[in-house]
């Protein structure tokens, strides 16, 4: 198996489509065609990562924060960055980066910590829009059914919980090809009318090459007429932070004491205790300020993230708790989760979960 080739598993499972756009995801060091020896899975890629990987005989390291994030314009070693790609080079590692499509995706970062402190009724925070596209084709009345297959298998026509969805019509076509056509209906230079289908469905964004070629590929016209329009709709299975439920409501301090020892963190900075149960929780791993206004909207009572500076604190208006757990500790359990991906589709080679602690804040 090449690189590439686990990327495309990756990407299957969590479409980089779905990154935000200052982020710098996806093949960020060396040979996509490069054969797997064995992957080495970490949330930062650092110098002692990179002797890791070298010691395991990994030469692809999938990690979940971008080693480059910024635009380097020497690579002379004088930096961690420059030394990490001067190394991985040098010994032949290639390295991915997965980051904020994985915050986006309805099974990443914030569903591990939902998961890990046992929420139920999951939804997420803040539904990403403009990912979701409409198709909108015309097509002979008898080749319907098998193009409207064609596109639910190629993954179109899922809304929610519900596939197959598409909705049909009937009406006439007309065209006439010039001498330069091939029509599969009518005659050249003559103008046709045809008893056609308008079809329209709705896909994921990512989707939308698939989609296509699937389309042509069932459809008989040598011109295929199509409209593809992207949809203001919120994608409520894309998007930052979730927020779920606890089974039983706990106390501010209990529940302070339960996401301390659950989230294995030494320190948790928090707002001011309203003396309220605490029932609903709002997540978002890594710097997660934006959204102190949509989880006070979501109801929920407290609101976990990182990276929380002063004045945030004030911005609660004594209407939710912010709960700052750290962000190395918000994101910890993301490297286990992409290993349990990776483990269920890889069996020929070892996929190997990074032991080196990248925890850049020490706790005196």
């Amino acid at each position: 198996m090449i690189v590439q080739e686990v990327i495309t598993i990756i990407e299957a499972e969590i479409p980089t489509a779905y990154a935000e756009d200052f982020d710098n995801v996806g093949l960020l060091v060396g040979n996509k065609n490069q054969t797997v020896s064995n992957v080495l899975v970490t949330l930062d890629t650092l110098e002692t990562v990179v002797d890791e990987a070298i010691e395991k005989n990994c030469n692809l390291i999938i990690s979940f924060h971008p080693i480059i994030f910024k635009g380097l314009k020497k690579i002379t070693g004088k930096n961690y960055v420059e030394r990490v790609v001067l190394k991985a080079i040098k010994h032949d590692i290639a390295i991915y980066a997965i980051h904020t499509a994985l915050d986006n995706a309805i099974n990443g970062v914030n569903d591990i910590i939902c998961n890990t402190l046992k929420l139920k009724n999951k939804r997420i925070l803040i539904p990403q829009s403009g990912t979701i596209k409409k198709l909108t084709t015309y097509a002979p009345v008898k080749e319907v059914k098998n193009i409207r297959e064609a596109l639910f298998k190629a993954g179109a026509g899922h809304i929610g919980n519900y596939s197959n969805c598409s909705f049909s019509n009937n009406g006439t076509g007309t065209f006439k090809g010039n001498q330069n056509s091939n029509p599969t209906k009518g005659e050249k230079d003559i103008e046709h009318e045809e008893e056609e289908t308008k079809i329209t469905v709705t896909f994921a964004k990512h989707l939308e090459s698939k989609v296509l070629k699937v389309l042509f590929n069932a459809h008989s016209y040598e011109e295929v007429a199509y409209e593809i329009t992207t949809l203001e709709n919120k994608n409520q299975n894309i998007g930052m932070g979730m927020v779920g439920e606890l089974e039983e409501s706990m106390t501010e301090n209990a529940f302070l004491t339960y996401l301390k020892a659950t989230m294995n963190t030494k320190l948790v900075r928090h707002s001011k205790l309203l003396g309220k149960p605490i029932k609903k929780v709002a997540v978002l791993g890594g710097s997660g300020s934006f959204a102190i206004a949509k989880a006070k909207a979501a109801g929920a009572d407290i609101f976990i993230t990182a990276d929380l500076k002063y004045h945030d604190f004030f911005s609660t208006e004594d209407a939710i708790v912010l709960a700052d757990i750290g962000h190395y500790e918000s994101e910890q359990y993301t490297k286990n989760g992409l290993v349990s991906i990776l483990t269920k589709k890889i069996t020929n080679f070892a996929i190997i979960l990074s032991q080196t602690n990248t925890n850049p804040v020490k706790y005196f």
